[in-house]
């Protein structure tokens, strides 16, 4: 496979050298340093450098801005959601796919979730337009490479952590019980007796 020119600059990474020397002083004591030695110096060797500078981190690629504009990722977790929501974000991270993570705890979120994926399911990837629900290790790989998005191994992976519970949400397991009515079976209704029903008035 390819790998497009503004993902591959993300592989190069620019390691500056530094010029190591070693010298014997006036007094006859070796020294190393990074700077050349001065005039009186004796043995003077330069090494080479077995270590490097960090290099400064790359700027965004303008591709990925646009993906990331054109295909914005938005994967729909839920506070109660567990091992699904973690596997679903892992995978995302694993890939460096920057993404958006939105908490559904609320009528409000449950309305968004609806509208953008027909049904208040999580975990739920949205790319562009599109969704997926349910996390599928296949499925979300699909969806992000019909728009565009590198491989897995081509951008740093991502460290985004779950967010916190939303203000104001409540664990399933610290919800106090609330008595619902019982709705009455149809079949059990009172029937309304006509003139020719049975057993009633002629």
């Amino acid at each position: 496979m390819m790998v497009p020119a503004f993902f591959a600059l993300l592989l190069v990474a620019g390691i500056a050298h530094a010029q190591q020397y070693r010298w014997v002083d006036e007094q006859g004591r070796v020294q190393y340093s990074d700077t050349a030695p001065p005039p009186s110096a004796r043995d003077v060797r330069k090494l080479t450098a077995t270590g490097a500078k960090p290099a400064a981190a790359p700027q965004q690629p303008y591709e990925l801005a646009r993906l990331q504009k054109d295909f914005p990722v938005t994967l729909f977790t839920s506070p109660n959601c567990v091992e699904g929501c973690a596997m679903a974000r892992a995978a995302l991270n694993k890939r460096g796919v920057p993404f958006t993570e939105v908490q559904v705890w609320d009528e409000e979120s449950n309305e968004r979730l609806k509208r953008a994926a027909g049904a208040a399911e999580v975990p739920t990837l949205q790319v562009g337009s599109s969704t997926h629900r349910g996390f599928e290790q296949g499925a979300f790989d699909s969806l992000l490479d019909s728009a565009g998005y590198p491989r897995a191994g081509i951008l740093p992976a991502g460290t985004q952590k779950p967010p916190a519970p939303p203000e104001g949400y409540v664990p399933l397991s610290e919800r106090s019980p609330v008595a619902e009515p019982v709705k009455p079976d149809a079949s059990e209704e009172p029937q309304k007796l006509g003139p020719y029903a049975p057993g009633g008035r002629r």
